[in-house]
């Protein structure tokens, strides 16, 4: 189950996020997932930063992973993206990018991390 809260001005396409997400999923053999993403502000996204990150500054998207849920069988994910710090064309990307690190890659580690996200994040988008 995908499911979208829009908790910002800007218009979002649940369609075209719910098709990325659909996408990433298939690609990476990744099923039995229950998605939240949430699209929020900078203030809000910054928050969400420093609580988790301990970084104070605002970032694009911020993904929680394998959340403890009572009553379900399916890994649970949560996602925080804002709209404001992704360029306008960029959506689709940044919600790959979002789900494939629901899914452990990262492109914070080695350069070959980083290479092996960027390629999927190119298959994706």
């Amino acid at each position: 189950m995908i499911e979208i809260s829009n908790l910002t001005r800007q218009k979002i396409s649940d369609d075209l996020v719910i098709k990325v997400v659909e996408k990433v999923l298939a690609g990476e053999r990744a099923g039995g997932w229950d998605i939240s993403i949430v699209f929020v502000g900078c203030a809000k996204i910054r928050e969400l930063n420093k609580k988790f990150r301990n970084i104070d500054n605002p970032t694009d998207v911020l993904s929680f992973a394998n959340l403890e849920t009572k009553g379900s069988k399916n890994k649970i994910g949560e996602i925080f993206v804002c709209p404001k710090m992704i360029a306008k064309n960029d959506m689709p990307w940044a919600i790959a990018h979002s789900v494939l690190h629901l899914l452990g890659y990262t492109h914070e580690g080695s350069k070959k991390d980083m290479e092996k996200m960027r390629q999927k994040e190119l298959v994706y988008s």
